[in-house]
């Protein structure tokens, strides 16, 4: 067993144009504290990263952590889940996905796609830099406007989509196994990756790609009313990322899963602060820790009630309070009678 890091902040949702959340160094200081000792940087926020300049600069690898460690935290991980999901985006989500990328291939899915596969090379180079071996993304999606098989699904259309997704992550996948760096897919609902059957189906794909991993996120799991405790049991030797996140479900007469395209504050499952959903992370940290990972417990802030700076304040010591030091020695080890195989031998009626 292994104890988990942390506690880590993804900085997504906190990066804005206001002090302290306006540049890099600011926002390191605001987290170090609130009491966070890792962040997980979002690589599309040039407020945060250049991340040109962190796959191919030298130099600025080393300002950037300069920063960190002055701040009191580490970099701990990079997100790109804004370009992994531009991948593979179905045609029907083209505006809408367009704003994730920059002006000049806004209008053209090609030279969008061909964007956002560099971005995620320049994430691995930027890792390997970093000496971090995992990277957090989407996988985007071809098949979403078909998860509720009405009208029916054609045969083979399931095995083309998956076919077609593997096709576009195989080199980046390969990529990043050049660079000595796991891809971890958030299991996410609006990617063709959102719960265990897809993402078998993905690894399946990509001939089981040793650097196909994942990004556990409980909060997911529980608007889809997937058992996210047996998801670790089932996944945890490719779980390498985490993020704490806490949510609710509290179906009524009038809207379940699917939510009545309500608002987040009135749908059945939403996203709450740590600690104000029903998530059981006294179990999860258990398991995760039961089970050896060794990774960040990241905390994403989404909450459609409580403050995004309430939100972080409480979230530091929540993490920390679950974080487990697992024990070196078995608690009977003083009732221990040592290794003797004659002895044990002797108990076992064998002479």
């Amino acid at each position: 067993m292994k104890t988990i890091k942390g506690p880590g902040i993804f900085l997504a949702q906190f990066m804005g144009d206001a002090a302290p959340f306006d540049n890099f160094k600011n926002i390191c200081e605001w987290a170090a504290g609130l009491g966070y000792k890792g962040v997980q940087i979002p690589t599309w926020d040039a407020r945060c990263i250049n991340l040109e300049r962190a796959a191919n600069d030298a130099d600025y690898v080393q300002e950037m952590q300069e920063i960190a460690k002055s701040a009191g935290v580490v970099i701990a991980e990079f997100s790109t889940h804004l370009q992994g999901q531009l991948v593979a985006v179905h045609p029907a989500y083209d505006e809408m996905f367009d704003g994730f990328a920059p002006p000049e291939v806004r209008g053209n899915p090609a030279a969008r796609t061909e964007w956002a596969v560099n971005q995620l090379k320049l994430a691995a180079k930027a890792s390997r830099n970093f000496g971090i071996k995992v990277h957090a993304t989407f996988s985007g999606a071809l098949l979403w406007h078909t998860m509720y098989p009405w009208p029916q699904r054609p045969a083979g259309l399931v095995e083309a989509g998956f076919k077609e997704l593997a096709k576009r992550w195989k080199p980046i996948l390969d990529y990043f196994d050049e660079q000595g760096v796991d891809v971890c897919y958030e299991i996410h609902p609006g990617e063709d990756l959102h719960d265990g059957v897809t993402f078998e189906r993905f690894l399946e794909a990509t001939g089981n790609h040793s650097r196909c991993n994942l990004l556990y996120d409980p909060s997911h799991f529980v608007l889809q009313q997937l058992d996210y405790l047996q998801y670790i049991d089932f996944y945890h030797e490719r779980i390498k990322m985490f993020h704490v996140k806490d949510a609710e479900f509290n179906p009524s007469g009038k809207s379940g899963v699917y939510g009545g395209y309500q608002g987040w504050v009135d749908r059945p499952g939403r996203f709450r602060s740590l600690g104000d959903g029903q998530v059981d992370f006294s179990s999860i940290f258990t398991k995760l820790s039961q089970y050896g990972f060794d990774g960040w417990a990241i905390m994403e802030w989404e909450c459609a009630i409580k403050s995004a700076e309430q939100g972080a304040r409480e979230g530091a010591p929540f993490i920390a309070s679950h974080i487990i030091e697992v024990t070196e020695k078995a608690f009977d080890d003083f009732a221990g009678t040592g290794a003797d195989e004659e002895f044990n031998k002797k108990i076992l009626g064998l002479k």
